[in-house]
């Protein structure tokens, strides 16, 4: 069958390929959705949206309401009328990744991603009310526990939960947890044998260490790492519950994550969400039978996801949530191997799944993407999220499955992926983007500049050449010169987007180019941890960037990238930094705090990473110096990263710089990086590409992903606009192409290479880094200076913990950077706010949204 579709969906490639270069992020007219990631997502069957991120689902046992657990509590859906009947947000906090269960008396428990189980009651008007909990404890008294998955015992007799970051399996035979197993390390799902003797519970974070281990940590917990510094462990647990004590411990995938128990007890199935495999285990003779590869093709990379399984009420089928592919994988168990007989397409991130009364539910974590369909709505913000559940008929016709097949392939770009592939038919001269890989380029030096949460709108808003709304433009050509001159003078991409939504998911979009599963559900509390390099559970199988170009023999520089940099005196002000480097007095030093050791080994120990007191003019004046002696030796690297984050900036809290004054730092700092690149030796062969990590703060007309791209080059389509169709993992499929590596993953793979920002005929002009035009050191007032609604977003700016990685509250902060920057008295666009997940309140605590069913 696989051969089949391949040599179906090669035959269509150019045309799906063509098709995605014309295309924008958000709904088409023919009812599909164009998402980020450039797939396109036509769900089958019926579908409901809502303002919300759901990542688990469970069945009543009449199998007449489906309740949908999301990152803000639990939707009620009527499955006869499928209908939202209710909405029940959690008393307090948000969900966690995994675990909902039904009771056979009707009452629903549920994990949230702080410290609780909630326990429901249906109402008599159909809805969800919280009548009791259990209360977890993490690794320490104070910490977030993060429950997930859970099973019941019997009718409201309690049962058991998967405590995260504690690892352990924790017993609550009322209302109380009584005893903890430890099992693996971050439990992530939990079923029982039939007699309920035995509990299986996979282990996300695999087995505990041993000896001559390479370990990084996890959210307290150390797991082991491979040389790259991504954890290389998944393993299930076999608990005895009359013993209270693990029994055996089965090696599985990476990620084991959703476990589906035959209804005899002895085959047990396992999601291995970062190995793209479903894991077969007989349970009697406790060993591994087989693994099951779900990817479409076996050619393909990494990048399906398995995280979510159903068995059908046969127990002839297995149904698998390949969230990278937007699809459910339909695998027959009847035969002697088990073979994928199709895929049914579902929405954006499929993540659980249910199946009763000839139905399969499917809930998907980000349905169709931060827009709904309304008409009236002007501008979008990347936290209106719209997840979606969809109830498909089964069993499914042979040839109703060959076409939701094909749909459901050529919606995931499984075309791209299998041309991107394709190596060279015969030699080519040098040209900026090889037509095939491993065909040379003109470049030799890639260079990437990221910086930190910018729409397009916001900053490139006002540039009349491009598609841009200049009533959202709070980061114009005065604040901006250098961007704005870079984009005249080079090329302007008015259809790039962030793949991703905040800083968390989207440095690991611009440097992985895949996120895994532990990101995508993670808006209800980022508790385990919100990573940035810290934290080797969240990275994709597959590595990141410099992984690859290092396993290519290539050269590779990080400056600042995952460094979380603390000033030497820690106590040192922005004003003393500035201070110090304009004066040239070397007073402050700055130590350095690289979580993964491969990255650490190849970063420049002089350019200092994350922190808003030290100026991005002082970043880019370090680079010169190291760029300066890569002139006099000749050394330039193949790949170099340049991280320059204070676009961010630190609101109009007393004693940090201005919101205008810190982006105009980051606009200047930009403008001296690119100038000395193009002033030296290096220039005629050296490409530079200028991406935002996320879009988060700040809102766009066109959709909340859009962001910003510069593309620099002497190959650069000079002053051309630039309207088809790019993203995040456009960017490193094209930088991967330059220096004539394969694609990671699936999805920087399918993603388009960049020929159109390009020309054949160099123009080797330098650029001319152009003068700030606000005072880089132009401080925000002190309170007492201060009256009305100024002081009122001066003290919501010292609230915010500016001081840690992303840690502001996105809501909170757009609210105070457009009031800075249009006046308090300027309407706020409320209309584009959503349901905010990635400040630091809501890693303990979910917003409630506010849009509409």
């Amino acid at each position: 069958m696989r051969m089949t579709v391949r040599a179906v969906l090669l035959t269509m490639g150019a045309l799906a390929c063509l098709r995605a270069s014309a295309q924008r992020v958000g709904p088409t007219d023919d009812g599909a959705t164009v998402v980020p990631t450039g797939q396109l997502v036509r769900a089958v069957g019926e579908t409901l949206e809502f303002a919300g991120r759901p990542v688990d689902v469970a069945l009543s046992p009449d199998g007449r309401t489906l309740y949908v657990k999301d990152n803000r509590g639990v939707v009620i859906v009527d499955v006869e009328s499928w209908r939202v009947r209710h909405e029940a947000a959690f008393p307090e906090g948000g969900g966690s990744m995994h675990g909902i269960a039904v009771s056979g008396g009707g009452r629903v428990y549920t994990s949230t991603a702080q410290n609780h189980v909630w326990v429901g009651a249906p109402t008599d008007s159909g809805g969800l009310e919280w009548s009791d909990s259990v209360k977890l404890v993490g690794l320490e008294a104070s910490d977030a526990a993060h429950g997930t998955g859970i099973a019941l015992t019997g009718a409201d007799q309690g049962g058991y939960v998967c405590i995260s970051r504690a690892n352990t399996l924790g017993v609550f035979p009322g209302g109380r947890v009584v005893e903890e197993i430890e099992v693996g390390v971050a439990p992530y799902d939990v079923v029982l044998s039939p007699d309920g003797v035995m509990a299986y519970v996979s282990n996300w974070g695999g087995r505990r260490i041993g000896a001559g281990d390479l370990t990084a940590p996890s959210s307290g917990t150390d797991v082991v790492v491979d040389e790259r510094g991504v954890a290389a462990s998944g393993t299930v647990s076999f608990v005895d519950l009359r013993e209270r004590v693990v029994v055996t411990e089965i090696g599985v995938g990476l990620h084991p994550s959703d476990l589906v128990l035959n209804r005899d007890g002895s085959r047990l199935y396992v999601a291995n969400a970062n190995s793209d495999t479903v894991t077969v285990i007989d349970t009697g003779r406790r060993e591994l039978l087989r693994a099951i590869t779900v990817r479409p093709d076996a050619s393909l990379g990494f990048g399906s996801m398995p995280n979510a399984l159903a068995l059908s009420e046969d127990e002839e089928t297995l149904y698998v949530a390949c969230g990278g592919n937007n699809a459910v994988a339909v695998v027959s168990l009847t035969g002697s191997d088990d073979i994928i007989r199709g895929f049914i397409p579902a929405g954006w991130y499929p993540a659980a799944l249910a199946v009763g009364d000839g139905h399969l539910y499917i809930a998907n974590v980000k349905g169709v993407g931060s827009r709904s369909r309304r008409k009236d709505d002007k501008g979008w913000h990347v936290y209106r999220h719209r997840g979606s559940v969809q109830r498909v008929s089964i069993p499914i016709a042979a040839d109703v499955l060959a076409d939701y097949t094909r749909q459901a392939l050529t919606d995931a770009r499984v075309p791209q992926i299998l041309r991107s592939q394709e190596g060279a038919l015969s030699p080519e001269p040098p040209r900026p983007i090889p037509r095939r890989a491993g065909q040379p380029s003109v470049f030799k030096h890639v260079v990437y500049v990221i910086k930190e949460n910018r729409t397009y709108d916001q900053v490139l808003g006002d540039m009349e050449e491009g598609d841009g709304d200049p009533d959202l433009c709070i980061f114009g050509r005065e604040v901006t010169p250098n961007h704005h001159a870079l984009a005249s003078q080079f090329a302007l991409l008015d259809n790039y987007y962030c793949n991703g939504v905040n800083s968390a998911d989207g440095h690991a979009w611009t440097t992985e180019g895949n996120v895994t599963d532990h990101l995508e559900k993670s808006f209800g509390g980022f508790t385990r941890s919100y990573t940035w390099g810290d934290d080797p559970l969240t990275y994709s199988s597959s590595g990141f960037i410099w992984d690859n170009v290092l396993a290519h023999g290539l050269s590779f520089r990080n400056f600042g990238e995952m460094d979380y940099a603390e000033p030497i005196p820690d106590d040192a002000s922005f004003e003393a930094i500035y201070r110090d480097f304009v004066d040239g007095a070397g007073a402050v030093g700055f130590a350095q705090k690289i979580g993964i050791d491969r990255l650490s080994r190849y970063s420049s120990p002089t350019y200092p990473g994350w922190n808003m007191r030290i100026p991005d003019v002082l970043r880019a004046d370090a680079f010169l110096t190291e760029l300066a002696g890569f002139e006099e030796r000749g050394d330039f690297p193949n790949f170099t990263i340049v991280y320059l984050p204070n676009d961010h900036t630190s609101g109009t809290a007393p004693g940090a710089p201005t919101p205008r004054a810190q982006v105009a730092d980051n606009d200047l700092a930009l403008g001296r990086v690119v100038e000395g690149i193009t002033h030296s030796r290096f220039w005629p062969t050296t490409c530079i590409f200028v991406i935002e990590d996320d879009p988060q703060a700040g809102f766009d007309h066109v959709d909340g992903h859009r962001s910003l791209c510069l593309v620099v080059s002497p190959y650069t389509a000079r002053g051309r606009v630039v309207s088809d169709f790019y993203n995040q993992t456009a960017v490193l499929h094209t930088m991967e192409r330059i220096l004539g590596l394969p694609p990671m993953n699936q999805m920087d793979a399918m993603a388009p290479l960049m020929e159109t920002c390009f020309v054949d005929a160099p123009d080797f002009a330098p650029y001319d880094a152009l003068p700030n035009r606000v005072p880089l050191d132009e401080m925000n007032p002190d309170l007492g200076a201060l009256q009305g609604k100024q002081l009122h977003w001066a003290q919501e700016s010292i609230d915010q913990p500016f001081e840690e990685f992303d840690a502001a509250d996105e809501d909170t902060l757009n609210r105070i950077l457009w009031h800075a920057m249009q006046g308090v008295d300027a309407p706020y666009p409320d209309r584009m706010a959503g349901a905010h997940g990635a400040g630091l309140a809501s890693r303990g605590l979910s917003r409630t949204g506010d849009d509409d069913f």
